[in-house]
């Protein structure tokens, strides 16, 4: 039973607006998209060619190494026997073919969002302007982007990609714009003070200072690339997605399960990986093997009557060893 509104409210036509400016695009931009297609679909398959040529026990043992440099030996090990078992599923085309749109779509969700991060930390009214937009692409349904993309680039890995990236930029942007910003006002003043440029105060200080939050930036763009990637098999996509899209066609319950099994194997080990690198963790894990040395006797402090004097400004001098120890690139 439908209750009669008190006062009658007109409809706004926002899907007609939109049909018709889609079709407007489809129109008079279709070359333009034709070779956006081309370009992103031939990228996207010379990475499914690098990702499948070796062999797949081969490239599980590299990319076990890696997490055994990046994380520690106890997550290579984990990381091998994890992919020994998406092989073993045979799932590793699937999976290496949703790792290329995952990797495409980071690269270039991560080249867009870390410059647009540093424009709103930088200008106000950037971040006033950008901050609803990002609004509407994070808290609007995945997929609901499936459909305006499908419209422009038909069905295929394209249109897979171009609605990852969308979906995926937001947390990139904010967490760009929250590590500048909340890098500390004395050492840019510091920076200032010295005579660097803003070009250099940004590149030689607040980027430095803020590269843990946008790497952590950086992991959630990864997480929800991959999150996408599932449901992109809706559009046409190869992979992991157009497994889980067949088997819940075809009620196949081992299939749908082992494809689901294979991207929780695919996300803890890029989730640990990036973690560990935005961490800067990368290199510092010791070997199961290696020798653990023995601590260095502590130097013995040697104090000279000068220490304690204060400067002419009545500043004591280790805060200007403080100051002359920020280093402004050039």
């Amino acid at each position: 039973m439908i209750t009669q509104a008190l006062i009658d409210v007109p409809r706004v036509n926002v899907g007609d607006w939109l049909q018709k400016f889609f079709d407007w695009l489809t129109l008079h931009g279709g070359g333009f998209f034709d070779a956006v297609s081309s370009v992103v679909g031939s990228f996207v398959d010379s990475i499914i060619n690098v990702l499948e040529g070796p062999d797949p026990v081969v490239l599980a043992l590299v990319l076990a190494l890696i997490g055994l440099v990046v994380k520690g030996w106890r997550f290579g090990v984990g990381a091998l026997l994890g992919l020994l078992l998406v092989i073993s599923m045979q799932q590793w085309e699937a999976a290496m073919q949703t790792l290329a749109l995952v990797l495409v779509s980071t690269l270039v969700a991560v080249v867009i969002a870390i410059p647009t991060g540093v424009l709103a930390a930088r200008r106000k009214w950037a971040s006033t302007a950008l901050r609803p937009v990002m609004d509407l692409m994070q808290t609007m349904p995945a997929f609901v982007w499936l459909v305006p993309v499908v419209t422009l680039f038909s069905i295929g890995v394209v249109p897979a990609v171009v609605a990852t990236i969308i979906f995926a930029l937001p947390p990139g942007v904010r967490l760009t714009e929250l590590g500048i910003r909340n890098v500390d006002e004395e050492v840019v003043e510091a920076a200032q003070a010295f005579g660097s440029t803003p070009r250099q105060t940004l590149f030689g200080v607040q980027l430095p200072l803020a590269l843990p939050t946008i790497m952590a930036g950086v992991n959630q763009v990864i997480m929800m690339c991959l999150s996408m990637a599932v449901i992109s098999g809706l559009v046409g996509a190869e992979g992991l997605g157009g497994q889980v899209t067949t088997a819940i066609s075809t009620l196949n319950l081992g299939l749908g399960f082992e494809a689901g099994i294979s991207v929780v194997i695919l996300a803890i080990y890029l989730d640990r990986v990036t973690a560990a690198i935005s961490q800067g963790n990368g290199g510092k894990r010791r070997l199961p093997w290696s020798r653990r040395r023995r601590p260095s006797a502590p130097a013995q402090e040697v104090s000279t009557p000068g220490d304690s004097t204060l400067d002419e400004g009545g500043a004591d001098s280790s805060a200007a060893v403080e100051i002359n120890s920020v280093q402004v690139g050039g």
